[in-house]
């Protein structure tokens, strides 16, 4: 197999000028989360580019104002399950944000609206697979499954179900999401679940008619403390309040108090006792006259790390030594993404496969050039050797 890297690695550095091209192509098309046809653009071209090297995609809409999901398949009828590429197409970055940062290269780092979060790592999916053709690869199929909504955690669309239906019998899969600048993959992820509750009290003056009110900030400090008290790192779970809201002045008992919440989680087990504590504290009173309610506003379930999906990077890490293309060590992280369900789904999965950068969500977002190149030549490689 020492050959097939000799060949990858040629056919990588001999198109590294395409590879920047398409990469500015797909950033410098718009497609923030919130606005379904920019999404849908991007996925059109991104379609296009794989359809020239044998895939066979089709859309799957999942609800509206929401991004298609791109499916496509090459070598169906290839023995055994396929090889999965994951990801989505989608940024945090309303419309209009590219004219202030267009894609663009500054030394070694790549900046733009979504370089690294995670345009770059489709085009590394897109490369890994022009190598693996270049080198007459046809052991098994290989599937991409990129979503349009990723960035608002699938909230209102049927992504989700998509996501584990397509991705159900794939004998692996590389989630293309952020690489890590310290080279690790990722093995496991929390889960996020958002929550916002909401406490009407009664509203009166503070000095002439106190005993009147009942104060709904007092009775949601309470809720917080509980809240908080749900916090167990031993476990992994942590509950944090992020923004409240309540009152309109000083001298007024308050009628109204209202937080959003944020709890994660490294186990779908735990999320689920982790809603039902939260659901009692909301239950329970402490100021009468006060009510609270509550309700889920955003949730993207645990990338479980599990026997599977160690096996599975054992596997990469040993291919990836034995060829010297570095030492890969796994690493869990708080933030979610896709390969939750693609796990669920039952498909070994790693996550952080794509272009290695920082920053993500924010102007400063940038993205390793050299990992461009560096990636597809990894992942073609340990492909070509894997089954």
């Amino acid at each position: 197999m020492e050959n097939f890297l000799t060949e990858i690695s040629a056919y990588i550095d001999k198109h590294r000028d395409e590879i920047i091209a398409d990469w500015r192509d797909i950033v410098n098309m718009e497609s923030f989360y919130g606005e379904p046809d920019g999404v849908n653009r991007c996925g059109q071209r991104i379609r296009q580019e794989f359809e020239k090297i044998g895939f066979v995609c089709r859309n799957i809409p999942v609800g509206e104002g929401h991004g298609d999901v791109l499916v496509g398949i090459m070598g169906e009828d290839r023995e055994g399950a396929p090889i999965l590429f994951s990801g989505h197409m989608d940024t945090v970055f309303p419309k209009g944000k590219l004219g202030e940062n267009p894609f663009h290269i500054e030394g070694e780092k790549a900046y733009g609206p979504g370089v690294l979060d995670m345009k770059g790592g489709i085009i590394i999916a897109l490369y890994t697979v022009k190598a693996l053709n270049h080198i007459g690869y046809e052991k098994r199929p290989i599937k991409i499954l990129f979503a349009g909504d990723e960035e608002c955690l699938h909230y209102g669309s049927s992504t989700a179900e998509v996501l584990m239906e397509e991705g159900r019998g794939a004998a692996c899969a590389f989630n293309m999401e952020t690489g890590l600048l310290n080279d690790n993959l990722c093995v496991s992820r929390k889960g996020k679940t958002e929550i916002q509750i909401s406490v009407e009290g009664v509203e009166a003056h503070a000095g002439n008619d106190f005993v009147s009110g009942r104060n709904a900030i007092v009775e949601m400090a309470k809720k917080i403390g509980d809240l908080a008290d749900l916090t167990n790192l031993e476990v992994g779970t942590t509950v944090s309040v992020g923004v409240i809201n309540g009152g309109t002045m000083s001298g007024a008992v308050p009628k109204n108090c209202e937080i959003a919440v944020d709890m994660r989680s490294t186990k779908v087990s735990e999320m689920d006792k982790l809603k039902k504590q939260v659901e009692e504290i909301c239950a329970k009173t402490y100021i009468d006259g006060t009510s609270t309610t509550f309700k889920y506003t955003n949730e993207m379930l645990p990338f479980e790390r599990n026997e599977m999906g160690m096996e599975f990077f054992n596997k990469v890490r040993e291919i990836a030594l034995a060829n010297g293309l570095g030492d890969h060590q796994c690493q869990d992280l708080g933030g979610s993404s896709d390969a939750a369900y693609l796990t669920i789904a039952g498909v070994p999965t790693l996550c952080s496969c794509g272009v290695r950068g920082q920053w993500n969500h924010t102007v400063r977002e940038y993205a390793l050039v050299e990992s461009m190149f560096e990636r597809p030549k990894l992942w073609a490689c340990v492909i070509s050797q894997l089954f």
